[in-house]
């Protein structure tokens, strides 16, 4: 059982989603307050999830995250998002995960990213679907096992439900495919790496058969630089499809390797040479 899994199975009204496979639109109706989208930011969810998703552990206010998220999505399946982490000078402290929630959406839990030891500073940003007016959280856990969170209100609706952006045959065409781009080059210690993937919610229906896609999604990811772990991902069906990640990286001369896994048991690897090339 994933992380995911566990924090989303003590949530009834909500841990059918992970897998959901079909009658969304009507357990949708099901969940306190969740076909309201007002423009007024409200904790109500927020407090009814905290405790299935961080247990009674108490979450600081201080500014050692920062979140970027637009006010308004142009795009509520694709809301891009970025997550800094920077310690102050005289902290001694890590940064061990970070955590990524969306109140309202069917299943809020995002993704949980573990980094790897030693990281003091580290930047993440990916798309992710946001299926009403919601806060969008980042919940990061320092090395001596405080949570620290920020938060950023965003307005959009459908995200879940909306039609896959590409052609299903297509979309199998490409399984798997990755793409690599390093930016040292341009001045900035980031790379980015792209999985093809539908990245189905369960939540959108197939405009021929008129029934509900089973939900699909790549489920983890580890990506290393030589030996040394950058991150590893446990996600749901909140984030997009073709999943991408933009993150800190120092480039050393080390390869980087991917190594991911959708909920079908589908593996994915590929090594890419330490000059970022693809």
């Amino acid at each position: 059982m994933t992380f995911l899994e566990k924090r989303a199975g003590s949530c009834p009204s909500r841990r059918r989603f992970l897998g959901g496979t079909g009658l969304v639109a009507l357990m949708l109706l099901a969940i306190p307050g969740w076909a309201e989208a007002g423009d007024t930011p409200s904790e109500a969810s927020w407090e009814s999830i905290r405790p299935d998703l961080f247990g009674e552990k108490t979450i600081d206010a201080e500014p050692v995250l920062r979140l970027s998220a637009p006010v308004r999505a142009e795009d509520a399946a694709l809301v891009p998002i970025e997550v800094h982490v920077d310690l102050p000078a005289d902290d001694s402290r890590t940064i061990r995960a970070i955590t990524l929630v969306v109140d309202e959406n069917p299943s809020p839990l995002v993704a949980a990213f573990k980094l790897g030891e030693g990281r003091r500073q580290f930047s993440l940003s990916t798309r992710i679907r946001v299926n009403s007016y919601s806060y969008v959280r980042a919940v990061g856990e320092t090395s001596d096992g405080r949570l620290h969170m920020t938060k950023a209100f965003v307005k959009a609706a459908g995200g879940c439900s909306a039609p896959a952006g590409k052609d299903p045959v297509e979309a199998k065409a490409n399984l798997g495919k990755m793409r690599f781009r390093d930016f040292s080059g341009t001045g900035s210690k980031e790379a980015q790496i792209q999985i093809r993937h539908p990245n189905y919610s369960g939540m959108q229906m197939d405009q021929v058969t008129r029934l509900y896609t089973p939900a699909w999604f790549v489920q983890t990811l580890a990506v290393t630089q030589g030996q040394r772990p950058i991150f590893s991902m446990e996600g749901g069906i909140s984030l997009s499809e073709d999943p991408t990640f933009r993150f800190s990286y120092d480039k050393d001369g080390q390869p980087i390797s991917v190594d991911a896994r959708d909920t079908e048991g589908n593996e994915f690897k590929r090594a890419f040479p330490a000059d970022g090339g693809s």
